[in-house]
């Protein structure tokens, strides 16, 4: 079979050539991994007259590598029929494939999941699979289709730590593995500059694992267990002794989390201790009315020390917020939308207060699991997104706590308003 007129890397030559049928391979960023497994899978199709099944992370992601597949069977110059068609597997995504008449093959580009991975057979490659959702059972649904008749297998990815099927195939002995970084994709004559990448990228983990593919332990959690341990203190309390801080003297910011059936509310209450916010103890809310969380928020606000909280106001806690600060006025209470935008930055706050030990907590290992789980995962078009799994009946509601209490602290609190006579909720509040 011809080649097509591409001008190939070394590292590149080395995959389209390897006689292996199952290979794995940690790639580098920028480094043409999806061009080079591209022309891989088109010609071992036309070789073994096969077809070849391409399930990549995202449907702009399989649009991209179709039009490079596209593009190898234009240089060969064999006729084809290109065809978009529409399919349902709980939500709709498009289905992109290459029909090649004259050797009876289709080369088929799907965004991954377990039933579209279920549903061919022909030769597979998994593009950027540690991006994969329900990788497992993408797996469990792939390995059956690649076994009969002999079907071959790639897979391809740049780490996103250890939690995944890809960090788990990596001492797998049926597959042929290469790891190409950054650095040896230059020396192979790859014209980037290394440097230049990493004062751009400016996080040290997340440059060695985008482009030096070292499955980093921590390199996806927001906060490491080191950060989070080097801030404990034995001598504080987990719980908070409201009580006490009613004689409290200092000043104290708190963050309120809220969630109702599926997820803790939590108030975390902290001393504005100069440049340190030391923990003053959590409050934590299970499956409470909201009409009760709203007595005890309510509680806390009276409290002469408090000079700040701010609300979680996404969703259900909208109303929440703004009865509380109707109440307590906007200079003790701000409610928050927890937008992406305002989750990066207030997310932010709090790790350079444990980068800088700017800030004191309890040693518990609750808390502790719960600020760890929350995960910087880089998307395949380079955005930063955070996200944590329900774990111990929590949804990172004790790290959304912290970090809306260190917003708290970032920001001037202005006058203390203090509320005279009991509070007497609105009837809608009472009704929830």
């Amino acid at each position: 079979m011809a080649e097509p007129a591409l001008k190939l890397l070394g590292y590149q030559r080395r995959l389209v050539e390897n006689p292996s049928r199952f290979t794995w391979n940690n790639w580098s960023r920028q480094t043409g991994k999806s061009t080079a497994i591209g022309l891989r899978r088109t010609i071992r199709g036309l070789e073994r007259k096969r077809n070849q099944i391409l399930l990549s992370a995202g449907e702009r992601q399989s649009r991209e590598l179709m039009i490079k597949v596209r593009q190898h069977v234009e240089a060969l110059k064999i006729g084809f029929n290109w065809r978009e068609s529409d399919l349902f597997e709980g939500v709709q995504f498009k289905q992109l494939e290459i029909g090649i008449p004259k050797f009876n093959i289709r080369i088929i580009g799907l965004p991954a999941n377990p039933n579209t991975a279920r549903g061919f057979t022909g030769d597979v490659f998994l593009d950027e699979f540690a991006l994969h959702q329900k990788d497992r059972e993408i797996w469990a649904s792939v390995f059956p289709t690649v076994l009969r008749g002999e079907g071959e297998l790639d897979i391809a990815s740049t780490p996103k730590g250890r939690q995944n099927m890809f960090y788990r195939l990596k001492d797998n002995p049926s597959f042929d593995h290469s790891t190409v970084t950054i650095l040896d994709a230059v020396a192979d004559g790859l014209k980037v500059d290394p440097d230049e990448l990493y004062r751009a990228m400016g996080d040290d983990e997340l440059y060695r694992q985008e482009f030096l593919c070292e499955f980093v332990d921590e390199a996806t959690a927001f906060l490491t267990y080191e950060m989070i341990g080097e801030c404990e203190s034995g001598s504080l309390s987990k719980d908070a002794d409201l009580e006490a801080l009613r004689e409290f003297k200092g000043d104290v910011v708190a963050g309120y989390d809220i969630g109702r059936k599926k997820d803790l509310s939590v108030i975390w209450l902290f001393h504005v201790d100069g440049k340190v916010l030391r923990c003053l103890g959590m409050i934590i809310l299970e499956q409470m009315p909201f009409r009760e969380q709203f007595e005890i928020a309510s509680s806390v606000l009276r409290m002469r020390c408090l000079r700040k909280m701010c609300v979680d106001a996404t969703g259900l806690g909208m109303q929440m917020a703004e009865e509380l600060t109707q109440y307590f006025g906007e200079y003790r209470v701000e409610g928050c939308t927890l937008t992406a935008q305002f989750k990066e930055m207030a997310a932010s706050l709090m790790r350079n207060r444990f980068l800088d030990k700017t800030i004191v907590i309890h040693a518990d290992d609750k808390t502790r699991n719960d600020l760890h789980s929350v995960r910087r995962i880089v998307t395949a078009a380079g955005n930063v997104r955070l996200e944590a799994p329900r774990e111990e009946g929590s949804h990172a509601d004790r790290f959304w706590a912290a970090s809306l209490a260190c917003y708290a602290a970032s920001a001037p609190t202005g006058k203390i308003e203090v509320v005279m006579g009991p509070l007497r909720p609105s009837a809608a509040l009472r009704n929830l």
